[in-house]
Order: structure tokens, then C-alpha cells, then sequence
């Protein structure tokens, strides 16, 4: 669990990381002596405006210590998530947008995707070359089931059959994560 200073600086770094990126300005690394900002985990960082996706990019294993790793991934999430090419998030936009940060917990490959626990996990989907994610939040905002949370990675992001998740050669990986968000405002 993060400490309540822990997720107040990573929610610092995270907006200045995305205004910077927006505005096309340079960031200024923040630093920290907080040890679990600086220990090396996944994170995703998701960009929304008004409830609408603007962008969401993250990485599982990280080279670099979390408050590194939330600075560039939601950097990128606001200027490179290819979703948003033709669709770019403007300076005019920034007091509107809200900043989830999921920090990741490292990956379990299972051999039984069904048991994943719907809400509490996220999956991580991979079949040769391809490969597709949900973060957990992802089945509480669409409702969906165990099974349509599989099969819709499966499709949607993976680019694989519908029941590819039953495949034995389908590598099926579960994690949680620690949301810490909070609007531009």
C-alpha cells in the first residue's frame, strides 16, 4: 500500500509530466526519498475527460523506480497512445481531464483464467506475437462477466479468437493494481 505522501507526489509528477507533454515544454524530474516510489513495478496511466478515454499506455515490468516510470508513462499516455494520432489532447483540455495512476503488482500466469476475480484483477493476454491487456477497473465500467472480460481482450486487444484464452498455448497472466487518482482541477 502506498503511503498517503507516496500518492500525492506520484499524482504531482503525473499531472506535470502530462501538462508539460501537452504543451510541449520540458519536465523536470521530481524527486523523492519515499522507498516505494523508488522501487522498480508496472504501472498504467489512464487520461480521461469528462468519463471519455483520452489516453492509457503502461508498462508491467519497469527498468526505471515508479516515480520514473508514472512521469513517463503519463507523458506518453497524453501525446504518444496511438488511439488519439488524429485526436490529441490540447492545452485548452487540461482542467478537464482526470489521472487514474494503477500501479501493478508483478504477474501470475494461471491456468485457469475463468477464476480470475472479476473487478480485483486485471489480465495480461499473450499468444505468440500477440498480445492485449485489461486493467481490472476495465470489467467494473463495462459490466462485463469473467468470460466476456477474456474474450473481449482476446479480441479487441490481442487481435485473437473470442476463446483463445481456453487455448493451452495462450498464456493467461493475472495482477491487481493500487489506483491513486484525482482531477485537474
Amino acid at each position: 500500500m502506498l503511503t498517503e505522501n507516496s500518492k500525492r507526489i506520484l499524482l504531482k509528477a503525473a499531472k506535470e509530466a502530462v501538462i508539460s507533454a501537452v504543451n510541449g515544454d520540458k519536465f523536470n524530474r521530481i524527486e523523492t526519498n519515499e522507498p516505494e516510489l523508488l522501487e522498480k513495478c508496472g504501472c498504467f496511466v489512464t487520461i480521461k475527460n469528462k468519463g471519455r478515454l483520452r489516453g492509457c499506455l503502461g508498462v508491467f515490468t519497469a527498468s526505471k523506480p515508479l516515480i520514473d516510470m508514472v512521469t513517463e508513462m503519463a507523458a506518453s499516455s497524453a501525446t504518444n497512445d496511438p488511439r488519439f494520432y488524429n485526436d490529441p489532447i490540447t492545452p485548452e483540455e487540461l482542467e478537464e481531464l482526470d489521472i487514474e495512476i494503477s500501479v501493478l503488482s508483478p504477474l501470475r500466469q494461471t491456468d485457469d483464467p475463468a477464476s480470475l476475480r472479476i473487478g480485483q484483477e486485471g489480465i495480461y493476454i499473450r499468444r505468440g506475437m500477440r498480445s492485449g491487456c485489461f486493467l481490472p477497473q476495465v470489467a467494473e465500467e463495462t459490466g462485463w462477466s469473467v468470460e466476456e472480460f477474456l474474450g473481449n481482450c482476446c479480441t479487441g486487444k490481442a487481435g485473437l479468437d473470442y476463446y483463445s484464452w481456453k487455448d493451452p498455448d495462450t498464456k493467461v497472466y493475472l495482477f491487481t493494481v493500487e489506483i491513486v487518482k484525482d482531477s485537474f482541477k
